[in-house]
């Protein structure tokens, strides 16, 4: 079951990376509006969510259901610290008091 749970926490990770990507694409401004929909950020994305669609419907046949929605909510931190990393985005101290009570409760569950 374990090497499940680690490609549903990785399809994690990617879905950030896709909401990333998405933030990119709406940060920039385009000539025409078909080119906001029709560029290499949002069809990378979208690429990157569907292929996380397949990965987590196959985890999900080898996976308990209860673990599946405590890793998907991982996908909150790893945002976080892509946007940080990334995007250079500020965080209040309530988001990351958020954040580290989303670790410590997905740590606490898996025990």
């Amino acid at each position: 079951m374990l090497p499940y749970l680690l490609l549903m926490f990785g399809a994690t990770f990617f879905s950030a990376i896709s909401q990333v990507l998405l933030k990119q694409s709406a940060n920039q401004t385009y000539k025409n509006q078909i080119l906001e929909y029709l560029n290499w950020r949002v069809i990378t994305a979208y690429g990157i969510s569907f292929s996380v669609l397949f990965l987590n419907m196959y985890a999900y046949t080898k996976v308990d259901m209860k673990y599946g929605a405590v890793i998907d909510t991982f996908s909150y931190v790893f945002v976080m610290l892509l946007s940080w990393a990334i995007l250079k985005e500020k965080f209040s101290r309530g988001q990351i008091i958020g954040n580290l009570m989303i670790i410590t409760g997905v740590f606490l569950y898996m025990l």
